[in-house]
């Protein structure tokens, strides 16, 4: 089965970014200011830090959060994102894991533990983490957490659970690009190209308004789509385009097989 590249789960870590305050450190301890409004000051601050790469700017308000309150997770999942970005995994795993022990309900916390994990090529355990973000009716990235959880589990081979969560993706958000071409992708390989060609038909409508662009899968979906069609001409079109711009890629691989 073509397995998925890690680099293609970076859109995983959702920072924990409610409204953008635009408090300054100096605004936190002052008398007016709760204890929790505080908390959450620092840790956007960080967070904020971290999104404009500055990582080494991002750890004092984070620090200063835990001072505050050393069981404070939305902190310790700042600095384990901090620590993910400075290429420092044994740090960031320690961070995520009092992140999860200090809230075991967090949706989001097990979503960004869970990228972590499937990054370091640890599909098992990214699994069960996205799994925990996924059954939670109440998280906000919700269809991206079951987006995730089907990309995952089609890295340890269980392409009926994966097909069960991109549905889940969509069902729940009709414009998941990558739910539809991971699911059209599993549809071909099912043998079920008219339901895959659907699906890339609604893809294809995102990348003519310019909302997404063409990754070396939907590429090869498009190609595969396009010789089901009948369609040559479009067929070629994505071929070319799948080796001008990802030469180096298993689908350019797999499309360079099929022609041999």
């Amino acid at each position: 089965m073509r397995r998925v590249r890690g680099a293609a789960i970076a859109c995983l870590a959702v920072l924990w970014l409610t409204a953008c305050s635009t408090a300054s450190t100096q605004d936190f301890g002052t008398a007016g200011g709760s204890r929790e409004r505080a908390l959450q000051s620092y840790t956007q601050l960080g967070l904020r830090y971290l999104q404009a790469g500055d990582t080494a700017s991002a750890k004092r308000p984070l620090q200063h959060a835990l001072e505050l309150d050393d069981t404070y997770a939305p902190a310790f999942n700042g600095l384990a994102l901090v620590f993910q970005a400075e290429d420092e995994p044994a740090l960031a795993e320690k961070y995520f894991r009092k992140a999860v022990s200090a809230d075991p309900d967090s949706a989001m916390i097990h979503n960004n533990f869970g990228a972590f994990l499937f990054n370091s090529g640890r599909y098992d355990e990214a699994c069960q983490e996205l799994y925990q973000a996924a059954e939670d009716p109440f998280y906000r990235q919700r269809a991206q957490a079951f987006e995730n959880l089907g990309r995952c589990y089609r890295r340890i081979g269980e392409s009926g659970k994966a097909e069960q969560s991109f549905r889940r993706a969509l069902s729940l958000s009709h414009q998941r690009p990558v739910a539809m071409v991971e699911l059209a992708d599993l549809l071909l390989i099912r043998g079920q190209p008219r339901a895959a060609s659907e699906l890339f038909g609604s893809f294809r409508e995102l990348v003519d308004a310019r909302k997404v662009e063409y990754s070396p899968l939907s590429l090869w979906v498009g190609i595969r789509v396009a010789r089901y069609e009948r369609d040559a001409s479009r067929a070629s079109t994505y071929a070319l385009l799948l080796k001008n711009m990802y030469p180096e890629s298993t689908e350019y691989r797999l499309y360079k097989e099929s022609i041999q």
